[in-house]
């Protein structure tokens, strides 16, 4: 997934499009901010990751699942939800009719 999520926020950046990773570890050694940062660095991620030691995100989105891509709207309404991989072009035709919502 972290690939079409560099291409996404590449093509869809100056359009508005806002990544926000939530790293919630699984491991112990996944919970030091510094072993997400060298992650973070070595895999060429740019957009914004948050360290979600406590999974206070994911238990605010009742998430079970990973990976689960959240698309919200301007509004800031979910508006799209994919559990897993896959559906890449799918994902992305969202993206783009999101972006293109005008916002009141």
């Amino acid at each position: 997934m972290i690939p079409s999520l560099k291409e996404w926020d590449e093509n869809y950046r100056e359009q508005g499009l806002v990544i926000i990773g939530n790293h919630y570890p699984e491991f112990g050694y996944e919970a030091d901010v510094n072993n997400l940062k060298a992650k973070v660095l070595e895999y060429g991620i740019e957009y914004a990751v948050a360290q979600d030691n406590d999974g206070a995100t994911w238990q605010a989105y009742d998430n079970i699942y990973w990976p689960t891509l959240y698309l919200i709207d301007k509004q800031g309404h979910i508006r799209y939800v994919h559990i897993g991989e896959g559906r890449y072009e799918e994902t992305e035709a969202a993206i783009q009719i999101l972006l293109a919502e005008t916002y009141p």
